[in-house]
């Protein structure tokens, strides 16, 4: 598990893109320029680590590209000691992200084989989330509830209202929502039943996949 002077020169130019597109965030560029992203991927991929693209991981599922990740965390305004629900642990990249970024991290993958490999890979690379579980992701994680923040990687048709009871009064909840394409979507819980929407444009994200049982 190499991270090479090459690598980093990569993650700067990835850095500059990024600010290109419109990430300001600190913590966020900064969380990006540290962790190796083509540690997450096949091999195969390693070239191309770093170029701002999604890529296959397993299980039917993607690695954000590199925006996506940026974007959606920008949105969070993660403060350092936060309590963050994360729908969608993949590879790890996100959740990496969220670590560096000062995030107390719970984590939920419904895909076994990518919990099983991500649960392994996190501690090796240093990243300590607080909780990562494999389960399905509509449900939330309500034990552990209430929420700072809560994001989902993956795209639903609608907010799951079980994950809104679990975000705290002025919590946040970033969501792209749609079925073919996605609009990001930021919830604010304003009071017990009070929330207040904002959309951020289109993306594509695989979709948020429910257990039926």
């Amino acid at each position: 598990m190499k991270d090479t002077s090459k690598h980093q020169g990569l993650r700067n130019q990835l850095v500059t893109v990024l600010q290109q597109k419109g990430i300001t965030n600190k913590s966020v560029l900064e969380a990006i320029s540290k962790i190796p992203r083509h540690l997450f991927l096949n091999s195969s991929f390693e070239d191309y680590a770093y170029q701002d693209k999604a890529f296959p991981i397993g299980a039917g599922q993607t690695i954000s590209q590199p925006y996506t990740v940026a974007f959606q965390t920008e949105l969070l305004e993660v403060k350092k000691g936060d309590k963050v629900l994360e729908i969608g642990t993949g590879s790890g990249y996100q959740t990496a992200v969220l670590c560096m970024v000062g995030a107390v991290v719970y984590s939920v993958e419904r895909q076994n084989e990518l919990f099983k490999k991500t649960s392994l890979l996190l501690p090796k690379l240093g990243i300590r989330a607080k909780h990562l579980s494999f389960g399905d992701g509509y449900k939330g994680l309500p034990n552990y509830a209430p929420f700072d923040s809560i994001i989902v990687t993956a795209g639903a048709p609608e907010i799951p209202k079980a994950l809104m009871s679990q975000l705290k009064i002025g919590g946040k909840l970033v969501i792209p929502v749609g079925e073919d394409i996605q609009v990001m979507t930021l919830v604010i819980r304003k009071g017990e039943t009070q929330f207040e929407k904002h959309e951020f444009g289109d993306f594509r994200f695989v979709p948020l996949l429910e257990d039926k049982n």
